[in-house]
């Protein structure tokens, strides 16, 4: 296989989605997380089996599709659903309601959850290989050969306790509907991979044996361990989601975040630094990573999806969170080593994009005093405002508000590594 489409995918569902998307909903993250993990590779696979499926190439081939990445949390609101939902009409015909009731009850969300995440996974995907296929040049029938590769994989990439058969999809896309788990023949033992998924906890992925076997040779011998990789490296990405906080890092759709509040005493980490790449800004490289703060907008704006957003309402709750922008401990004043290029590439799309206009924000973990709180985070986001003003773009900032906890979902009593995901500054689109 030439690529995993979920590497495609996994900068747009990171853990900032799953917190906004959670604090959306109603839901708790561990629910919204878990509903993910079973619904990406349900999409994947039905995309997969409808490889040759006009409707399904033309919607992503369709150059509006990568401005479904600007607007996520729309479509966990039911909003501009018309693609997606033709699209789940085209995978799963008259099962969606089935996949939908399944999900819900494995991740203990609602119907209604259940539905909005369905659309949301369903638009991240298809916008991802949208926007791969642009950048790479495919036509539809490189979109097609693309997705095909991913067909037979479905069934090693949902998670423990789901399987085709329990998702209410039966043998829709081909092979065994049970969990491929602890499979061996007494006769003949064959090599298995364990995949560790969180402590004191495994999955057993074994080859079976193959009735094309026979004449020397199969190409299972070489098929079989990279398709263990892929699974491995999938759920050691979920894993690593979170570890990663104590290096300041996010993973991809997320930030580098600040590491204090007003009331905070402890010593900041150092950030890790990340290889960047080149992001297209009409011709002119910025400094970034694929669906990185960046990226996400310049797409939005390439899609004309700030254009066509009929008010600030239908812009209110996409939210891009810097990736480098850190304060010092206690500052609103003073940024950390490195932050000063990601307020450069904010200024450069800025210019680039003289119509579009942003309102700035600043929040804090649940600790220390929220008055407090709410000030310090108010004024970090005053000083991105100022500083952009001063560059010649400030009739573009219409504002810089502070949240402080207002939005934080992690308690207290959590570690500091584990609230670093409520300490951020956050830039979003407005009219």
């Amino acid at each position: 296989m030439s690529l995993n489409i979920i590497d495609l995918i996994k900068g747009q569902l990171g853990p900032a989605l799953v917190t906004q998307a959670a604090s959306h909903l109603g839901e708790s993250e561990s629910g919204i997380a878990k509903a993910i993990s079973g619904l990406l590779p349900a999409v994947i696979g039905g995309l997969a089996n409808n490889s040759n499926n006009t409707n399904v190439l033309d919607s992503i081939s369709n150059p509006s599709s990568q401005g479904i990445l600007g607007n996520l949390l729309g479509l966990a609101s039911n909003n501009n659903t018309s693609v997606v939902s033709g699209l789940l009409t085209s995978i799963f015909g008259d099962k969606v309601g089935g996949l939908v009731n399944s999900i819900a009850t494995y991740a203990g969300i609602s119907n209604n959850s259940s539905a909005s995440l369905l659309n949301l996974v369903t638009g991240a995907t298809v916008g991802s290989i949208g926007k791969y296929a642009s950048d790479n040049n495919l036509d539809k029938s490189g979109i097609s050969n693309l997705l095909s590769e991913q067909k037979g994989i479905l069934s090693t990439l949902l998670p423990a306790g789901l399987s085709l058969a329990s998702l209410n999809l039966g043998n829709m896309f081909g092979g065994d509907t049970t969990q491929k788990v602890n499979v061996t023949t007494p006769e003949t033992p064959k090599p298995r991979v364990e995949v560790t998924r969180g402590t004191n906890q495994s999955e057993v992925f074994n080859d079976r044996n193959n009735n094309n076997n026979e004449g020397g040779g199969s190409i299972w011998k070489w098929l079989l361990p990279l398709l263990l990789a892929v699974v491995a490296a999938f759920f050691l990405w979920k894993q690593c989601e979170k570890k990663e906080t104590t290096t300041n890092i996010v993973d991809n759709d997320t930030t580098i975040v600040d590491r204090d509040t007003v009331a905070t005493n402890t010593t900041t980490t150092t950030p890790v630094t990340r290889v960047d790449e080149n992001i297209d800004l009409n011709g002119v490289a910025l400094k970034g990573y694929k669906g990185g703060m960046e990226d996400r907008m310049i797409a939005f704006l390439k899609s004309d999806g700030y254009k066509n957003a009929a008010d600030d309402e239908a812009l209110k709750t996409t939210w891009y969170d810097f990736d480098h922008v850190n304060f010092k401990m206690g500052s609103s004043k003073e940024l950390e080593a490195n932050s000063q290029g990601q307020l450069d590439n904010l200024l450069a799309i800025l210019k680039a994009f003289p119509d579009a206009k942003v309102k700035i924000g600043g929040y804090t973990d649940k600790v220390g005093d929220e008055a407090n709180n709410v000030k310090l985070s108010k004024e970090r986001a005053e000083f991105i405002k100022n500083w952009l003003s001063s560059k010649g773009v400030g009739a573009q900032v219409l504002g810089a508000d502070g949240y402080g906890s207002e939005f934080a979902t992690v308690a207290t009593s959590a570690s500091d590594e584990e609230r670093a995901v409520d300490r951020k500054m956050s830039v979003r689109f407005a009219k």
